[in-house]
């Protein structure tokens, strides 16, 4: 299981749960039990969202590994420069 934290506005479709816990090992198994789980979820992970993993800020990196321990953050998506 990964804990993932859910940022500011998406908590809304969590029931306001700060941390969730999915069954995943890589970015989109991530996304995919976040959208099973959370249906609420869906239309934002759809329209895009960035996730930090151990730090870093990832986007559409499908095949990216998700470890137990590692620190994940599911946020709007982040755009910029």
């Amino acid at each position: 299981m990964v804990t993932v934290t859910i940022w500011g506005s998406l908590r809304d479709a969590t029931d306001g749960a700060a941390e969730v816990e999915v069954n995943a090992s890589t970015f989109i198994e991530v996304l995919n039990a976040l959208k099973a789980n959370y249906p609420g979820l869906t239309a934002q992970i759809d329209r895009g969202v960035s996730m930090s993993i151990d730090g870093l800020i990832y986007k559409d990196s499908w095949f990216t590994p998700v470890r137990p321990d590692s620190e994940v953050v599911l946020m709007p998506l982040m755009v910029g420069g």
